[in-house]
């Protein structure tokens, strides 16, 4: 599985092709960020956390921890401006073994589980335009319980429309790199338009006084909260997996760095205006969820008045809010924004992972074929397994439950490699650093226990403690793959 098959045919081009200017590195990370889960996560919030206030401060504290991540990468971007992102982060501080670590969880769940969660929620809003597409309608299927668990395997038609939506933007990015900016540029500039404008209209003509007083009225604000303590903080903790999936995959352009023009420069600010910009949208798109919904409902409810953002149907909340101002035909519109919106996020994706898969690949710890650039100039090998497995993990779970696979392992991950930049400071004090972190060592230090916080939280809460605990087995699975793979091969080289 040596790099060294990375230079047959005689059409094969030299490296990646430097398309993606700073605009094209900033639109990939909002395109990455904005998916699926703005629109509908924050019903599942609502439900845990019980108040209008807890829920906006979810959505503040995801944009605070999200920005302090991106600050402390930025150095590390910089330093490293090769595809592999994180794997390259953590294999050069950590050494070959936490960059495989976490490129096989990557593979395993992460990227592709994102990938996947979000198709599903394509597929979801798909049923809201053609009501055929629906989750209950199955072609085949077998429902695994376990201690209160569920899991339905199986193909229904809104997970072919899932499947589909992967296939066809596989396709596209197999044609080369400037097909997928495109894509990712144009889509981006519509999905945050779009966004936008559900925020300018809910805001003005969309203002319900009732649910204004519900939601903002004296005493309502944080009504229904739990009692404060240790089982709180747990609740909180486990309340933010849908806001932090949410605002995931922003650090994503990282692992397409040998493609972006200038990237040493690009780089870090392409990560803090798009982190910057689609925080505060996020922020801004539940206020106005609020102002037009009660936060509270009845899960029969007549109408989307009745049944509140906690009960909103199949959890589309935005999609709730638009019929909420104009009816059945406001609901097609979003949704058909909404589909817009998750068919950008993961094109963004799927043309990344497979980068991160290329720099294994070129290390010998992935498939050797997953090294070789196109005669287009990008990893068609990588994006092609890539696909297969995302397209199974569309086969295994809702939308929930994909996320909360997803969540855990990534930041365990985004806390190393944080931890990873106070090692290189002291292990290459010397090594050029284009950018240097803001704050440091104090903002990193905050970003490492808030993520490690988070992924503990996951771990003592009843509701994501199975698929953290999964998450974790995933990740330590990968020593001994790790250990048969690198068996027999040379230390990996950088690449």
């Amino acid at each position: 599985m040596s790099d060294r098959s990375a230079d047959h045919g005689s059409h094969a081009p030299k490296g990646f092709v430097k398309a993606l200017t700073l605009t094209d590195a900033t639109m990939l990370v909002a395109g990455s960020m904005i998916g699926s889960g703005i629109f509908i996560v924050s019903a599942d919030i609502s439900r845990t956390l019980g108040s209008p206030g807890w829920l906006l401060l979810a959505w503040i504290v995801t944009g605070i921890v999200t920005m302090l991540g991106a600050l402390a990468f930025g150095e590390l971007a910089a330093m490293y401006p090769r595809a592999g992102g994180m794997y390259i982060f953590l294999r050069e501080s950590m050494g070959p073994l936490m960059g495989f670590l976490y490129g096989w969880t990557l593979f395993i769940v992460i990227q592709t589980g994102t990938i996947a969660a979000v198709a599903v929620g394509f597929g979801k809003f798909l049923g809201v335009l053609f009501p055929a597409v629906t989750a209950d309608r199955w072609m085949l299927s077998y429902d695994y319980v376990s201690r209160g668990s569920s899991i339905e395997f199986g193909l229904s038609w809104q997970r072919v429309a899932a499947l589909v939506s992967i296939w066809v933007l596989t396709l596209i990015n197999l044609r080369g790199v400037k097909q997928g900016k495109w894509v990712q540029t144009i889509l981006t500039f519509i999905k945050t338009a779009s966004l936008a404008l559900l925020i300018l209209l809910a805001l003005t003509i969309g203002r319900n006084a009732g649910a204004i007083s519900a939601n903002f009225g004296a005493g309502h604000f944080f009504e229904g909260t739990p009692d404060l303590g240790a089982l709180f903080v747990v609740t909180f903790g486990s309340a933010l997996v849908g806001s932090l999936f949410s605002a995931d995959s922003w650090h994503s352009p990282t692992f397409a760095a040998a493609e972006v023009q200038d990237p040493s420069r690009n780089l870090p600010r392409a990560l803090m205006l798009g982190v910057g910009l689609v925080s505060l949208l996020y922020i801004l798109a539940n206020v106005a969820y609020l102002v037009v919904l009660p936060i509270h409902g009845a899960a029969d409810g007549a109408t989307v008045l009745a049944r509140g953002i906690d009960h909103a149907t199949q959890d589309r909340v935005a999609t709730a809010v638009m019929e909420s101002m104009f009816g059945a035909s406001g609901g097609l519109v979003m949704a058909a924004a909404i589909l817009v919106s998750t068919f950008g996020c993961n094109n963004g994706l799927i043309l990344t992972g497979a980068r991160v898969y290329y720099a294994m690949a070129r290390d010998g710890l992935f498939f050797a074929r997953a090294g070789v650039l196109s005669e287009r100039g990008v990893p068609a090998y990588a994006l092609v397994v890539q696909s297969i497995w995302t397209s199974l993990l569309c086969l295994t779970g809702t939308y929930n439950q994909l996320l909360d696979y997803v969540i855990f392992a990534a930041l365990i991950f985004y806390a190393l490699t944080t931890v990873g930049l106070f090692i290189l400071r002291a292990k290459r004090p010397r090594e050029p650093r284009p950018y240097k972190a803001i704050g440091y060592p104090v903002l990193p230090a905050l970003y490492v226990l808030a993520a490690a916080g988070v992924a503990v939280t996951l771990l003592l809460a009843d509701k994501t403690r199975v698929q953290a605990l999964s998450g974790l087995v995933i990740v330590l699975l990968g020593v001994p793959v790790y250990m048969l793979w690198h068996h027999g091969k040379s230390t990996p080289m950088a690449s």
